[in-house]
C-alpha cells in the first residue's frame, strides 16, 4: 500500500474481546470443567455491558463485531481481554494477581481465554492481533505460557499484570528474578503490554471507594512502567518492546521530567536527606528510556495527547478506539479524528491511525486493502472540521481528555 491512496487504513491499538462462559468452558481442559460449573453457578456479574445481551455479544460475535468496526472505519484491531475468564473474581483487567490457593485454577482460566482468543483471531487472521495473558506468580510458568502465546499465533504479545502495593504474594515487578522472563520475551520478539486503568489496591467497600479509585488509578496504572524503568529493566533489555495502552502521551511529559530529576539527583549523590554512593542512578534518563523502549496505544486521545506525540520515538504513537467500551470513540471515530487530528499532515496521520500498529503487530496492509477501499475514511473526510457534535455523541467527543 502506498501513502498516496485516498482512504486511511485504521487499525485500533486498543480493542477488547472475550468469550462467554459457555465458550470458555469449551476451552477448559476436561479436568477443570466440573469445578468451573460449580463456580459459574454462583457467579453474579456486576458489569452491565456484560449482562446486556445486545452489548455483551460484541465481545465474541464475529458478525456483530464486523458490522460495528467496519461501519466505524476500523479494519484491524489489537485485542486485549474484556470479559470474565473462568475462576476470576471479576472483570479481567481489574482482577489482581491470584493468591497461592487460587493460582492453579486462575491459570487454567487464562489458558482457556488464550485458547479462545487464538481461535477468535484465526476467524479473521488479517484483521486481529490478539494479546495473551500471563501471571507473574511463577516465572517458569510465565515463560511457558508466553511461549504458547507466540507459537499459537497471538501476535499482539503478552499482557502482564500490574502488581498493586497491597499484593505481597507476588514479587515486585522490579525484582531481578524476572530477568529470565524479560530475556525470554525479548528473544521471542514478544511485545510486553501495560494496560491503563489497572493496578489499584483494594479500597474496601465505602461510599468513596469508586471516586478514590478513579482519582488514583492514573498513578497506580503506571507503576509497572516506573518500577521497570527505575529497576533497570530497560537498561538491561534495551530492545524490549514495551507498550503502554490507554494512556495519554501528555501525562508522560511531567512523569518523565520527575523521573529524570530523580536519576540526576542520584548521580549527584543525594535527594534531600537521602545519600547515594558514587555511580548510583541509571546511565540514561527516563525520557531517553521512554524513547528507547516505549510504544503508546493512545486510546480516544485528546488533541493535547496528539500534540505531545513527539515525546515518543518515530513510529511509536498508535491510535486506539477502545471498542466496545462506552468511553471509546465508536461509533463516532471519524468525528473524533476530525476533532483531534485535523492539523496532523496526511502522511503522518496514516502512520498514527494504522501503519505504526501494522509495523509493530505484523498486520498485512495489502491484505487489508480491499476493506480499506470500501470502509476506510477518505483524506477529504478527515480534513473537514467538526462544527457540531453528532446526536448521541459519547465521552470521546465531549471530554477534553489529557
Amino acid at each position: 500500500m502506498t501513502l498516496t491512496e485516498p482512504n486511511y487504513t485504521i487499525i485500533t491499538s486498543d480493542s477488547h474481546a472475550g468469550g462467554s462462559h459457555e465458550q470458555y468452558r469449551d476451552h477448559l481442559t476436561e479436568d477443570w470443567r466440573d469445578e468451573f460449573d460449580a463456580w459459574r453457578g454462583k457467579y453474579k456479574n456486576p458489569w452491565k455491558d456484560l449482562r446486556d445481551d445486545d452489548l455483551r455479544v460484541r465481545n465474541w460475535d464475529d458478525d456483530r463485531r464486523d458490522r460495528d468496526q467496519l461501519a466505524d472505519g476500523v479494519v484491524g484491531e489489537v485485542l486485549f481481554p474484556n470479559t470474565v475468564p473462568p475462576f476470576y473474581p471479576g472483570f479481567v483487567l481489574f482482577a489482581g494477581p491470584p493468591k497461592d490457593e487460587d493460582y492453579a485454577k486462575r491459570r487454567a482460566g487464562i489458558h482457556a481465554h488464550n485458547r479462545w482468543l487464538a481461535e477468535f483471531c484465526a476467524n479473521r487472521p488479517e484483521r486481529r492481533a490478539g494479546i495473551g495473558q500471563v501471571f507473574l506468580n511463577d516465572i517458569d510458568h510465565a515463560i511457558e505460557d508466553a511461549t504458547w502465546i507466540k507459537e499459537n499465533g497471538l501476535r499482539g504479545g503478552v499482557l502482564i499484570p500490574t502488581v498493586a502495593p497491597d499484593v505481597k504474594w507476588v514479587k515486585p515487578i522490579y525484582d531481578p528474578e524476572y530477568d529470565r522472563l524479560w530475556a525470554a520475551l525479548v528473544d521471542m520478539d514478544i511485545p510486553v503490554h501495560l494496560h491503563g486503568g489497572t493496578g489499584s489496591p483494594n479500597y474496601g467497600k465505602y461510599a468513596a471507594t469508586q471516586a478514590i479509585m478513579i482519582a488514583e488509578v492514573p498513578f497506580y496504572g503506571m507503576r509497572n512502567y516506573v518500577h521497570m524503568l527505575l529497576g533497570g529493566v530497560f537498561e538491561r533489555f534495551p530492545t524490549m518492546k514495551f507498550v503502554i495502552t490507554e494512556a495519554g502521551s501528555g501525562g508522560f511529559e511531567s512523569m518523565n521530567r520527575q523521573l529524570d530529576g530523580i536519576i540526576k539527583s542520584m548521580r549527584h549523590g543525594s535527594i534531600g536527606e537521602l545519600k547515594y554512593e558514587e555511580g548510583a542512578g541509571l546511565p540514561k534518563l527516563a525520557s531517553e528510556y521512554f524513547q528507547q523502549n516505549v510504544w503508546l496505544g493512545a486510546s480516544f486521545p485528546s488533541k493535547e495527547t496528539v500534540e505531545k506525540r513527539d515525546l515518543l520515538a518515530d513510529g511509536r504513537f498508535m491510535w486506539g478506539s477502545d471498542y466496545p467500551h462506552d468511553e471509546g470513540t465508536g461509533p463516532f471515530s471519524r468525528e473524533h479524528l476530525r476533532q483531534v487530528m485535523l492539523d496532523v499532515p496526511t502522511d503522518e496521520k496514516r502512520r498514527l491511525l494504522g501503519l505504526n500498529a501494522a509495523d509493530l503487530y505484523g498486520f498485512d496492509v495489502d491484505a487489508l486493502a480491499p476493506l480499506v477501499a470500501e470502509h476506510g475514511p477518505t483524506v477529504a473526510e478527515l480534513e473537514e472540521p467538526l462544527t457540531e457534535l453528532p446526536e448521541g455523541a459519547n465521552r470521546a467527543l465531549l471530554m477534553d481528555r489529557p
